[in-house]
């Protein structure tokens, strides 16, 4: 299994449509179909300690069972959209990949 992990980082100065706008299209990458199982989020607020790190705004963490399928999502039209629609809407993005 190859597990993708990316936390976004927005502007501070998007309007509350824009942030909507945001996450409407990160959760439409869930129809990728190349993707095994995937979680879409914002930090959670249950346990809050000074270890866990809550400054990214949104996270997505999906599940591909092989390499060849996380290369199919990167190239897939949907993948490619949500960077061209959204790039403009983070200051910066964090990935963390795993096997």
């Amino acid at each position: 299994m190859f597990h993708h992990v990316v936390f976004f980082y927005l502007k501070k100065d998007l309007t509350a449509a824009q942030r909507a706008e945001f996450e409407a299209k990160l959760r439409g990458l869930l129809k990728i179909k190349t993707i095994h199982s995937g979680y879409v989020g914002k930090p959670s607020t249950h346990a809050v300690r000074p270890i866990i790190d809550t400054t990214y705004d949104f996270a997505e963490f999906f599940v591909f069972k092989s390499h060849a399928d996380h290369d199919a999502y990167q190239v897939d039209q949907i993948h490619q959209d949500f960077i061209k629609d959204c790039k403009n809407y983070w200051e910066s993005v964090k990935i963390y990949d795993f096997e």
